[in-house]
């Protein structure tokens, strides 16, 4: 589990794919202070698990769904990345819950500054929207962010100076991919919300009709 609230930029220094997977060398310095192995680092918001480490690199393996649903795919030896390590008990939650569980990415449409502060738009899946909502919560390649604007096409987040500086958020070009992260709250409502309806409507179809039709 994280918060979104990256603590270093790490760079890779190696990737080697195998098939549709890959293992993959980060260079870091902060995230390796008390790492063990095992330990969970969030790269660009993917949860991966490292399974090797220096004093200034750690090994991950990603597998091939993992490269599917994320930008990792796309990273290349030099690549910059956002790093987070897991929540400690008892740590402020500076940003919101985030799984490291990849929904989709996205696309960047266009960057936008007003006075400190640069707007980011980005679009979605259709399928994504729908768990978008004004002023709720989105992590975006790890980064805890606020939406300010949403529609039925695209969303927009604002970022303060301090997350600009911090974070890979501005060197994506316009038309390159990004990761998406929605609440995980309200996909849970969803799913309850739906069983709900199955079962009432399982109630509902199960009528005297119904079983003298089937033989009952």
């Amino acid at each position: 589990m994280f918060t979104g609230i990256i603590e270093e930029i790490g760079k890779i220094k190696s990737l080697s794919k195998s098939g549709d997977g890959a293992s993959i060398v980060v260079e870091a310095k902060k995230v390796l202070e008390d790492v063990k192995l095992g330990d969970s680092i969030s790269t660009n918001g993917v949860c991966l698990t490292v399974n090797q480490f220096n004093s200034n690199s750690f090994r991950v393996d990603v597998m091939a769904e993992t490269m599917r649903r994320s930008n990792l795919r796309s990273l290349k030896v030099g690549s910059r990345v956002n790093l987070e390590r897991a929540v400690a008990v008892g740590t402020r939650l500076g940003g919101h819950i985030v799984s490291g569980h990849i929904d989709d990415v996205g696309i960047i449409q266009e960057y936008e500054k007003e006075d400190n502060a640069v707007w980011i738009t980005v679009q979605p899946s259709r399928e994504l929207l729908k768990y978008i909502i004004n002023k709720g919560s989105i992590a975006i390649d790890g980064v805890s962010l606020t939406v300010a604007y949403v529609d039925d096409r695209i969303f927009k987040v604002s970022i303060i100076p301090h997350t600009k500086d911090e974070t890979t958020l501005i060197e994506k070009g316009v038309g390159q991919l990004v990761n998406l992260e929605c609440d995980m709250i309200v996909k849970y409502i969803e799913k309850l919300i739906n069983h709900k309806d199955d079962k009432e409507n399982g109630k509902k179809d199960i009528t005297m009709e119904f079983l003298a039709k089937h033989g009952f």
